[in-house]
């Protein structure tokens, strides 16, 4: 015992650090456990390596998403425009068979059309006549009676002239029409010409008795004609007067022809 009452170590040697020398290998200074020095140095590295692959999976993550988000936009896009072509198209008036085409020309209807336009001239002569026959009658005015009178025979002769160039083939009982008004038209051309003659026997001497004109033989003769064109005038009146009503066109009495 030492003083203090220490036992004193006999026989055996103080313990000693061990310490290489220096040829030996240092060792660890420490075990390399996860808390040691070791362990954080070998987790930084892993982290590290492991980071460009995240950020690369990260980025085709986000690359992907993007491009199913404009595949999506898209298709979208595509099937909105269908849909509204669709509706355009269905919405569009039908221009093939189903539309109605203009309505094609009556041929009825011009030919009433043109031989409503050959009656209006057809009586531009009536005044005139009316006036040179009332002169011969009253002995006035012989002269140009005679001359009103052949004038109005060249009319009547070119209104039948002028109708047989018409086609009146669609209107209803052409045949009968136009055979009315050609045979009143010749008949009032026939009488014209008889009152012309008579104008003349007039100015011939003992024409007229008292004031008043003798009657002649063509005086006759126009009167008689005059009352086949009245009768033909009305018969054809009443033919035209109907188509006048179809058609819409002029109606007219047996005189205005």
């Amino acid at each position: 015992l030492r003083p203090g009452g220490a036992p004193v170590n006999l026989g055996q040697p103080p313990a000693q650090t061990f310490q290489p020398g220096p040829g030996a290998p240092a060792g660890p200074p420490y075990a390399g456990g996860p808390g040691g020095p070791d362990g954080q140095d070998g987790g930084g590295r892993r982290t590290r390596s492991r980071m460009p692959l995240i950020a690369a999976v990260g980025v085709g993550i986000v690359v992907l998403g993007v491009g199913a988000g404009a595949l999506l936009s898209g298709g979208g896009g595509s099937d909105d425009k269908t849909d509204k072509a669709a509706n355009v198209s269905s919405a569009a008036p039908a221009t093939g068979g189903g539309s109605s085409a203009p309505a094609a020309p009556d041929p009825a209807r011009e030919q009433a059309a043109a031989l409503d336009k050959l009656l209006a001239d057809s009586g531009g002569s009536r005044a005139s006549v009316i006036k040179a026959v009332d002169d011969v009658k009253k002995c006035d005015d012989l002269g140009e009676a005679a001359a009103d009178l052949r004038s109005a025979a060249k009319q009547r002769a070119a209104l039948v002239s002028r109708l047989g160039a018409l086609p009146v083939d669609k209107l209803p009982q052409h045949a009968e029409l136009t055979g009315a008004l050609t045979s009143a038209w010749k008949a009032s051309q026939s009488a014209d010409q008889h009152y012309a003659a008579w104008a003349d026997q007039t100015r011939g001497k003992k024409g007229c008795d008292k004031g008043h004109a003798r009657n002649t033989s063509h005086a006759q003769a126009a009167n008689h004609q005059s009352g086949v064109a009245s009768i033909q005038k009305a018969k054809a009146a009443k033919l035209w007067n109907a188509i006048a009503r179809k058609y819409g066109l002029t109606e007219r009495q047996p005189t205005q022809l």
